[in-house]
């Protein structure tokens, strides 16, 4: 992941003092150290709920960095001039500063520009006479203001909707809608949406399919490895590629039966780890009786009874009805 230019500049924020930028003279020095703290913020970035979309027309933001793109002016230059906009619109939201991250890197194929706004928190540490001192620690976990845009794709001769995302902070509606504000962003697809319209063609692939349960398990599996190691590295999920994950004999089943049914997701789909996690297939086979179902159908199509220990089919599938009827 080569890091072409990067700095840190720090954000004072102290009781009822105005925030203040404590700009840095130049460019951070290139170091493995660097380089592991921009694959950490990278990381924490990746497992928290974002927002995908685009510039709006009138983006200060976008202006400022085609400018820079096309060498009108330097990175330091327009490092200073984000750090300035985020440092009034922080003394605004929070009561906590910290050290402002950009940084123009490389990633395979892609090229990205990231910001992010690393807090600290008080720790341990062990000195050369193994002695314990406290240490000033950078608190990725928290991580609450960032975002990052996909330099190509916004470049690009038809760019997508959803080169750019940033940090949704679900505790805080205004202070999300002003780092939108301040980026001169704009939703383009909604993550969490499309990915569970996603989980529901596949679960409608399942059942029109009529897969043993072995073969459903195997293809839930396989699909919820590829979305999460997606999920993971930052990347969208491409129905093709997932197409042929689902079904390595038949790559074109999956896709082809999206298609046809319409369920109007995108051709890539940034995937929602909180759908991820919550969808699984239950299964079970006892005494002449299999069943198995999706997760997310418990509660609507589905229903448990604990205390009489009772499961409550509500929408009994086609096949199956007939083969009641015709007992």
């Amino acid at each position: 992941m080569p890091i072409l230019h990067s700095i840190i500049h720090r954000i004072d924020l102290a009781g009822e003092q105005p925030a203040r930028l404590v700009a840095a003279e130049a460019e951070a020095a290139p170091s493995p150290a660097l380089d592991e703290l921009l694959a950490g913020v990278n990381s924490a970035y990746h497992g928290k709920t974002k927002a995908w979309g685009h510039f709006g027309a009138g983006s200060r933001m976008a202006t400022s960095l085609g400018a820079y793109l096309d060498g009108e002016t330097d990175f330091v230059s327009l490092s200073r001039e984000l750090a300035q906009r985020l440092t009034e619109m922080l003394g605004e939201h929070l009561s906590v500063g910290g050290h402002l991250l950009l940084a123009h890197y490389r990633h395979g194929d892609a090229e990205y520009l990231s910001l992010a706004l690393l807090h600290h928190r008080e720790g341990w540490g062990i000195d050369e006479h193994g002695a314990i001192v406290a240490a000033n620690q950078l608190n990725l976990a928290q991580l609450s203001l960032a975002a990052r845009l996909d330099i190509r794709q916004w470049r690009a001769e038809t760019p997508s909707k959803q080169y750019l995302s940033w940090l949704r902070d679900r505790g805080g509606k205004k202070f999300a809608e002003a780092f939108a504000e301040l980026l001169g962003a704009e939703e383009g697809i909604d993550a969490g949406g499309e990915t569970r319209t996603l989980l529901k063609a596949f679960s409608d692939y399942v059942e029109q399919e009529d897969l043993a349960d072995d073969q459903a398990r195997e293809k839930t599996e396989a699909l919820l490895d590829y979305a999460s190691d997606q999920a993971r590295r930052g990347e969208s999920i491409t129905l093709e590629a997932l197409a042929e994950v689902v079904d390595d004999h038949d790559s074109k089943a999956f896709y082809e039966h999206i298609r046809h049914l319409d369920y109007g997701l995108s051709p890539e789909i940034p995937p929602d780890k909180k759908a991820l996690n919550q969808f699984r297939r239950f299964t079970g086979r006892a005494g002449g009786v299999s069943i198995s179902f999706d997760s997310h159908l418990l509660g609507s199509s589905v229903e448990y009874d604990e205390t009489s220990d009772r499961l409550i089919i509500k929408q009994v599938p086609k096949q199956l009805k007939e083969q009641l009827k015709q007992r």
